[in-house]
């Protein structure tokens, strides 16, 4: 399992006081106002980066981080992704996982004859999509509700499902 979780990404700058705009990756912006701290991945390296302030415009998050205080300390920074740690992520309720968690798990349906691979998670407004790659190359779509995911181990790297009439068609 993932050890850090994204939580955003850095768009740009915002003013000349060292805060940026950031994109979040996660489902509640607010969170930044209860996180001390972020990791930074540079492409190079991971920074821990303090969280001095929290501000929220339209759908992003702006934050100051502690020591950098001009533009140009913080401008080398856009297009860099943000992550906390797995200890510092939000709690999640029954049934909730990370998508990182699922991503790559084997997909398996109620007899354990393999579906696929899951790639990826569409988040629409009612409920989540799980994209399942085949083995010959297809894809099918399956809705994250309790009449189609069985059960979801993370540990184990496995999802059972339910294929209802027509996802598979």
């Amino acid at each position: 399992m993932e050890q850090l979780l994204k939580v955003g990404v850095i768009t740009s700058t915002h003013g000349i006081k060292g805060e940026v705009k950031v994109f979040p990756t996660t489902d509640d912006v607010r969170r930044f106002k209860k996180c001390k701290e972020l990791i930074l991945d540079t492409g190079k390296e991971k920074k821990t980066l303090e969280i001095e302030s929290v501000k929220f415009f339209k759908q992003f998050a702006i934050l100051k981080f502690k020591g950098y205080d001009t533009i140009n300390e913080i401008e080398y920074y856009k297009g860099k992704e943000l992550y906390v740690t797995r200890e510092n992520a939000v709690a999640l309720g029954q049934d909730e996982y990370f998508i990182a968690d699922l991503i790559g798990m084997e997909v398996l349906d109620e007899e354990d004859n393999r579906v696929g691979t899951l790639t990826d998670v569409i988040e629409t407004g009612a409920n989540d999509v799980y994209c399942v790659e085949t083995g010959e190359g297809g894809e099918i779509l399956i809705p994250a509700i309790k009449d189609c995911i069985l059960s979801v181990d993370p540990g184990a790297g496995r999802m059972r499902v339910h294929l209802m009439p027509g996802l598979t068609d």
